[in-house]
């Protein structure tokens, strides 16, 4: 019996405590170490990286992927992706989706991970296919919430349909932590038999339930597990590689893993973590186990994200109100997964209900999304809710991305000296203030380097 592992502490984990802000600087040492741990991938882009290096760390992002590839040769490397969202929150036109995926890939990343937030499997339908195109390793991932309409039927439905466009495996994305011991068991089982591609599950520890679903899990067939080493684990983050490792291995699974490489990788990486600590980068709150989101399905981060907001309007005494919306704007929705970018738009609405009364004001993401921007909403939208806020307008049936124009063209224009190469036409096309404040400092730094330019002369 076999079971593997993708390692975290890159991505999701640093994502998960201490919002991104790990410099390439902070993981170049052990880059080799991990590189050699026998982990089936290395999760290390996506998600909210391409974002914080540019907005924060002031990295170019696709240079960080250039260099984890050089250093990594032997071990997969993996990425996040949202769909026709890419790495940001709202859908990109079709020409800028490919080019993406295709750069992604040429710049090192071997496992693609696509999801998308409402399920809607028309909107990573391009992306798989520029994966598969581009020769990589595709994940269709069915993101896990528990509503009246999400049930394993459901979920299978949504897998048929994405082994029906190619992918080679199938990650449950468990973004909240909520999946139970006996959810994971019965939808890792469903999956691995009316589906039948290898199978990969996604969990957070955040309500204390990540250790006993993913024993479960395996135990149902699941082929990869997500996990963090041990010293960024727990909490909002994955739970202990080097724990599940000892685990499995006396229950008899084989995992590849090199136990004396995972001791140095946790070494390496804990005074990291005790400056994160020293600094206030990393909160002990998020190291807290949050039984709070098995009750209200609301992610660990959307939870931080609803506390700061109203700490900001000095109406922390309102939580426990805005909590208790959630689920009535989830329901007047259709029952969205509450992952990014459903989480912040659900969270902000559910604020707004609360403070200045139900949909007095509405934000400009939902009415999006109730113009059917975002996909086919999950279940019955309601249709009162969805009149008083579009009108007449009408509702669009087919998919968002059809009627975008290409984007790549006129982002390479604007640009113009600025942009190096494709990559950084990219970067701009996902997030355009951060990146041409990025490839502007950059341009300048050059200019002071090389002042002056010699011209060719033939003489």
């Amino acid at each position: 019996m076999q079971i593997r592992f993708t390692e975290t502490v890159l991505r999701d984990a640093n994502q998960s405590l201490i919002a991104t802000r790990m410099p390439f600087s902070a993981f170049k040492g052990i880059l080799s170490t991990l590189d050699r741990a026998g982990y089936y991938s290395l999760e290390c882009w996506g998600g909210a990286t391409f974002d914080s290096c540019l907005r924060y760390l002031d990295e170019d992002p696709w240079e960080r992927l250039r260099k984890i590839n050089e250093a990594c040769p032997n071990t997969k490397l993996q990425m996040l992706l949202r769909g026709q969202n890419l790495l940001g929150y709202k859908h990109y036109p079709d020409d800028a989706v490919r080019l993406f995926v295709k750069k992604s890939v040429e710049n090192g990343i071997d496992v693609l991970r696509i999801f998308d937030a409402l399920n809607d499997v028309r909107n990573v339908e391009v992306a798989v296919d520029a994966a598969l195109e581009a020769g990589a390793e595709v994940q269709g991932t069915i993101c896990y919430t528990l509503s009246p309409i999400h049930d394993l039927k459901s979920y299978v439905e949504t897998g048929i349909a994405l082994k029906k466009m190619g992918v080679q495996m199938l990650c449950v994305k468990d973004m909240a932590g909520i999946m139970s011991p006996k959810q994971a068991f019965e939808l890792v089982e469903a999956l691995k038999k009316e589906v039948g591609l290898p199978l990969a599950v996604h969990t957070h520890a955040t309500t204390g339930l990540a250790f006993m679903t993913y024993l479960k899990a395996v135990e149902a067939g699941a082929d990869v597990i997500d996990t963090a080493i041990s010293c960024f684990s727990g909490g909002t983050a994955q739970p202990a590689t080097e724990t599940l490792d000892y685990a499995l291995r006396e229950y008899g699974y084989e995992t590849g893993l090199d136990q004396n490489a995972l001791r140095d990788i946790n070494a390496f990486f804990k005074p990291y973590r005790a400056d994160c600590l020293q600094s206030g980068l990393l909160n002990p709150v998020v190291m807290a186990t949050a039984t709070d989101a098995l009750t209200y399905q609301i992610p660990g981060g959307m939870l931080s994200n609803l506390v700061s907001q109203l700490t900001a309007q000095k109406k922390l005494n309102r939580l426990d109100d805005v909590l208790a919306e959630v689920p009535n704007v989830r329901k007047d929705l259709g029952y969205p997964p509450l992952v990014t970018p459903m989480s912040q738009m659900v969270g902000v609405q559910a604020t707004s209900n609360v403070l200045f009364g139900k949909y007095k004001t509405v934000s400009k993401e939902i009415k999006a999304y109730l113009r059917g921007e975002y996909g086919r909403a999950p279940g019955q939208v309601n249709e009162d809710l969805r009149k008083q806020v579009l009108g007449d307008e009408p509702v669009l049936t087919c998919r968002f991305a059809d009627t975008l124009s290409p984007a790549v063209d006129e982002a390479r224009a604007h640009l113009g000296e600025l942009a190096r190469c494709d990559e950084d036409v990219l970067s701009y096309i996902a997030f355009p203030t951060q990146a041409e404040a990025f490839l502007t400092r950059r341009l300048e730094a050059r200019k002071k380097v090389l002042p002056y330019t010699i011209e060719r002369t033939d003489e």
